[in-house]
């Protein structure tokens, strides 16, 4: 126990001793050192500062460095750094570009009323209008077969490959193809900031333009693409008939704490793309950021991290209890079960839904944990002969067949239930929705199950509970830690975007497990029942002492 208590300990010292160090390198991030004294040669003072008249010209073309030519698309004469805008325009698609090539912008802020190639105090930034991303397989209708949608998608097709288009392909085809993103968000520093030449940050410094004004040192407007709010589903697939396609322009005043935290943001993102992280992986990542300000980031930071501490002391004392768990007395065995069959369903669907590695890879080391419980709980035991495995399963004893008749007992009255509920959404969503395969079809009404119906499993051991007038035999530790998360999921379903499903899957384990709670009041701790390991205080030896 004290080695227990030790690692738990060591566990929990580790997690605030991140937590602190966190919160340090964020204060670092967000605050920068102001210049003392103006008057200074150390100073940078802003230009911004002298309220200059500017103006914000875009331009597209197909390099970066406008070889080839480039085409103005927008431009404010009037450019107020201080006044927020969302601008839509119609951008023409160079013919390179429809054949699965890529597109540029030119962003400039300039001297009002000349071209940026006259203004030598310019300032710039180029942006990729196109990415690369394997196309999302069509969804038809399994009973009526493909709707008229499909169909010109399918025309659409045939026509790339007599255009010659070598990215043309079928409908399923997956190879990357280019994709427009539709959004264009840029931000302007407001702040005047003014630097300290012996604490420049290093991250502003490669967006930084000086110039010398005399004997001041002036630097020119902190221009920034925010490419964090370049999400997916933004994105649109172009072909050889898309001429022109909407582009939303985006601008906005940002702080300087803010445009901080968003660069390292941005390269974090960016790293994990050179890595392999693909287009929609790195979107997951993405989703945190967007449209939140930076209180509320981290608020979501710390939530998560308690998360993250709550998880892993569930999950270490879940793996004791059930490591050292002799008897299923009082434990349910069909909600052991179904707990196991719901996250390999659940595993599958967000294989099926081609979802980030970073949630796919817990779900199936999840699922893999599960089926060692199954195997634990029904005393399974496999051997191997000539390469064939063979099943062993264990008897069970007097009180485990008075606890399995209860649960039998509960599955029964549950079934009336549960099947035709079941049953009856897989049929509508045959019927009304549309799916890539029978199979996705399939994956979808399982998963679907499992969130709607799912705490329905959970009954079971309530009612087992309920017959045996205990809960001794509950791993209390571990549903005391996977509590506290199931209250920090409360808060993450509204912060976060995620099915509806998947938020009322939240709530509905709030109420299994205050009644788990009630249970426990209701139920006190009774010495003769057995506890969690299969034996209880009564069956100890009584020739041991302990001598404390």
């Amino acid at each position: 126990m004290f080695l227990k208590t030790s690692f738990t300990t060591l566990v929990v010292g580790v997690f605030v001793v991140y937590v602190l160090h966190t919160c340090w390198v964020m204060y670092g991030i967000v605050y920068t050192k102001p210049c003392d004294s103006p008057k200074s040669d150390n100073c940078i003072t802003p230009f911004l500062a002298g309220n200059p008249k500017l103006q914000l010209s875009i331009y597209t073309a197909l390099r970066p460095n406008a070889e080839g030519g480039h085409t103005l698309i927008h431009k404010e004469e009037t450019f107020d750094v201080d006044s927020k805008f969302e601008r839509i325009v119609n951008v023409s698609l160079p013919k390179k570009t429809r054949n699965n090539g890529t597109l540029y912008a030119l962003i400039f802020v300039h001297q009002a009323g000349v071209t940026p190639w006259q203004d030598p105090r310019q300032v710039h930034l180029v942006a990729q209008l196109t990415t690369y991303m394997v196309p999302k397989p069509p969804e038809i209708s399994l009973i009526a077969g493909e709707d008229q949608t499909q169909g010109q998608k399918e025309e659409a097709q045939q026509k790339k490959r007599r255009d010659g288009n070598p990215a043309a392909g079928g409908p399923t085809s997956n190879h990357p193809t280019s994709h427009w993103r539709s959004r264009l968000t840029l931000n302007i520093v407001g702040d005047h900031f003014m630097f300290d030449k012996e604490y420049l940050p290093s991250d502003v410094h490669r967006y930084l333009r000086v110039f010398q004004n005399g004997k001041k040192m002036v630097y020119l407007p902190l221009l920034f693409v925010d490419e964090l709010s370049n999400r997916v589903k933004d994105l649109v697939e172009i072909n050889s008939t898309s001429m022109e396609l909407p582009l939303t322009i985006s601008y906005d005043s940002i702080s300087l704490g803010r445009l901080r935290f968003w660069i390292h943001m941005q390269d974090a993102v960016y790293s994990l793309q050179q890595f392999g992280f693909t287009e929609k992986d790195a979107d997951e990542i993405k989703g945190i950021f967007v449209d939140t300000n930076l209180y509320f980031l981290a608020l979501t930071f710390f939530v998560a991290a308690f998360h993250l501490l709550f998880d892993f002391l569930a999950f270490k004392n879940d793996i004791s209890f059930w490591k050292q768990k002799k008897s299923m007395v009082g434990m349910s065995s069909k909600a052991v079960l179904w707990r196991c069959f719901s996250t390999i369903v659940i595993f599958f669907y967000l294989f099926d839904e081609q979802t980030s590695l970073l949630v796919l890879i817990p779900a199936g080391i999840g699922s893999i944990i599960e089926v060692w419980k199954v195997k634990k709980a029904f005393k399974i035991q496999v051997f191997w002969k000539g390469g064939k495995p063979s099943f062993l399963f264990g008897k069970l004893d007097e009180s485990e067949r008075r606890t399995e008749e209860y649960d039998t007992l509960a599955m029964k009255y549950l079934s009336y239930l549960l099947y035709p509920l079941c049953i009856g959404g897989a049929v509508y969503a045959l019927i009304f929705l549309r799916y890539k395969s029978w199979y996705s079809w399939l994956i979808n009404s399982l998963v679907n199950g499992v969130y709607a119906f799912g705490f329905l499993f959970m009954l079971p051991q309530l009612f087992v509970n309920y017959k045996l007038k205990s809960v001794a035999h509950l791993p209390w530790k571990a549903f005391t830690y996977k509590a506290f998360n199931t209250f920090i999921d409360d808060v993450f379903a509204f912060i976060i975007t995620m099915p509806t499903s998947h938020r009322l899957a939240c709530f509905r384990d709030d109420v299994v497990f205050l009644i788990y709670l009630y249970q426990r009041w209701l139920y006190p701790v009774d010495k003769t029942r057995v506890n969690e390991y299969g034996v209880s205080y009564d069956e100890k030896p009584k020739g041991k002492t302990h001598k404390d």
